[in-house]
């Protein structure tokens, strides 16, 4: 049993370093692993720490642990979040029936400021979006310049973009504002975006969860119409969520492997790179180097200067 769970662990931690941000579980893979441990502590009733590090799984007078239990020893001991996969990926009909099919959008004409402020108005008084959010939250929507060279786009707000109405604020926005800066650029300089215009509701007070496919279907014609607008010359999906968003879901895409990798979007280069939040949990210059390294591949697209401090940046 012992041996099961630290494989299982060794490929969780595999995962992570591949750039996976989250990890499912159906409801009866994690019933199996409980009952696996349930098994083992009736043939090994003495207390003793577990490699998982979570100070043990427990002993015989333990009662077994519950899915939502062994995802949590996972996820701690892994660094990788693990989630059931009912409560995730299977919303219930009436939540699914709260997402109507994507809305048609038409820009008006004008200039790109003009454009830009009667798209935001549309999107702040859609109903779905206003319908979608907490009492005293609010719909998010772009922010920056709508001359911008390089577009910003990521998941969906978490709570603190839904208590100020503006994406990227909270610990990873400001991890992200820092790598604007490094690159010789402001937030005021670039666009910033979400796929979604409002924080997928969760069944407990706090956590964040990607969003489902029927929201990111709804909230990506607001998402392609800032495009339009904004008219950027690169855009920068980080995070896999993003990612799939954009180009459309697939199992098999591992951030590892496609970040810094050029695609396209509505005719657009489009590179992938790690999520601000992912640097955040994985908080090592190896990891920062490969998100630098595809920054100066956007400075380079660009015919940006790059100053030898900035190719040097996390090297060594």
């Amino acid at each position: 049993m012992r041996a099961e769970l630290e494989a299982l662990v060794y490929e969780l931690k595999h995962l992570r370093r591949e750039g996976c941000e989250t990890v499912y579980l159906a409801d009866d893979t994690l019933a199996r692993l409980r009952n696996a441990v349930a098994t083992h502590r009736q043939t090994h009733p003495a207390p003793a720490r577990s490699t998982l590090g979570d100070g043990g799984l427990g002993n015989s007078t333990t009662p077994a642990a519950s899915p939502d239990e062994l995802a949590a020893v996972l996820q701690e001991a892994t660094g990788t979040p693990v989630v059931p996969k009912k409560s995730r990926t299977k919303p219930s009909a009436s939540e699914r029936s709260n997402i109507p099919p994507p809305p048609q959008v038409i820009l008006p004409d004008g200039d790109a400021p003009a454009r830009w402020k009667a798209l935001r108005e549309q999107v702040l008084g859609d109903t779905v979006c206003q319908g979608q959010v907490k009492p005293g939250k609010q719909v998010v929507f772009g922010v920056g310049s709508v001359g911008a060279d390089i577009f910003f786009c990521g998941e969906a707000p978490g709570a603190e973009e839904e208590t100020q109405g503006e994406p990227f604020v909270g610990p990873a926005g400001q991890l992200l504002t820092r790598i604007i800066e490094a690159m010789g650029l402001s937030r005021e300089r670039v666009y910033i975006a979400n796929i979604m215009n409002w924080r997928p509701a969760m069944p407990t007070a706090f956590g964040n969860r990607p969003p489902t496919a029927d929201e990111m279907a709804y909230c990506l014609p607001y998402l392609r119409a800032q495009v339009a607008v904004v008219q950027p010359k690169v855009i920068v999906a980080l995070g896999k969520t993003a990612v799939d968003g954009l180009l459309g879901p697939d199992p098999a895409r591992r951030m590892g492997r496609i970040r810094g990798e050029w695609h396209t979007f509505a005719d657009i280069p489009l590179i992938p790179t790690f999520h601000p939040s992912y640097l955040l949990r994985n908080n090592n210059n190896r990891t920062k180097r490969q998100v630098w390294e595809d920054m100066l591949k956007v400075m380079e697209h660009l015919k940006m200067p790059i100053s030898e401090k900035q190719r040097g940046f996390f090297k060594g």
